[in-house]
């Protein structure tokens, strides 16, 4: 099934209920260790200041949560997801972190943000853009809350551009992670659709025409890691 036939809402959130008790374990073999680092460059990139709210949405086990609360002192950090048993996993990480009390759990849809217009810092999506059943609409919705100046700070899959590296990762893409993700989260196909959609997700310099188009501005990324993810950022106009 084609990634974009099966990015329904009600079936992505069952799918990332299902792996959360290994998500985490899942996230690091199969990244080798660097979706840590490339989380913490994401939460660098949202420059916040006391007393301000940024939210961390789709935040999974809340991963970027404790990034963002630690790089940010002062201010509030919402975790937001609309996978109830991811948020159950980030509640645990925050206290055992000791970043709780500067940080507040929401199940929410990111396409329906309970938040008025013009009421968060930043906004910083680690993975999971390409899950949005409607990207357009989702960051028109980001852009909606986002206060004027705000900042959007993507963190996503992408593809490497060098002949060798490239040969490489979609040798990986194809026929290791399917199949190691699937024996490390103890669920069948989550992570086949990981693959798919990083496939069919835009390029760098197309998903900037995609944040221009949604009202953004200063849209600019970073690739990391040789490509293989890249911090996209922009900015809400005044």
């Amino acid at each position: 099934m084609p990634a974009a036939e099966s990015r329904d809402p009600a079936r992505v959130r069952t799918m990332f209920g299902a792996v959360a008790r290994r998500y985490d374990l899942a996230n690091r073999v199969l990244s080798l260790g660097r979706d840590a680092g490339w989380r913490r460059r994401a939460a660098a990139e949202a420059a916040g200041g006391p007393e301000e709210i940024v939210l961390d949405l789709c935040a999974g086990t809340g991963d970027l949560a404790v990034e963002l609360a630690l790089s940010h002192p002062g201010g509030l950090v919402v975790c937001a997801d609309f996978a109830h048993p991811m948020l159950v996993r980030a509640r645990a990480k925050l206290l055992r972190r000791r970043v709780a009390s500067r940080c507040a759990l929401l199940e929410a849809d990111a396409l329906r943000l309970p938040f008025r217009d013009r009421t968060v810092s930043a906004v910083v999506v680690a993975f999971g853009v390409r899950n949005f059943a409607n990207l357009p609409a989702g960051l028109r919705e980001i852009l909606r809350v986002l206060r004027p100046g705000g900042r959007l700070v993507v963190l996503e899959f992408s593809r490497p551009t060098g002949k060798v590296l490239s040969r490489i990762y979609s040798l990986y893409l194809d026929r290791v992670l399917p199949r190691l993700g699937d024996r490390v989260s103890g669920e069948r196909g989550p992570y086949g659709y990981l693959a798919r959609t990083i496939g069919e997700f835009p390029d760098p310099p197309d998903l900037a025409d995609v944040l221009r188009e949604a009202g953004f501005a200063a849209v600019g990324w970073t690739p990391l890691t040789g490509g293989i993810v890249c911090v996209h950022t922009a900015i809400k106009g005044s």
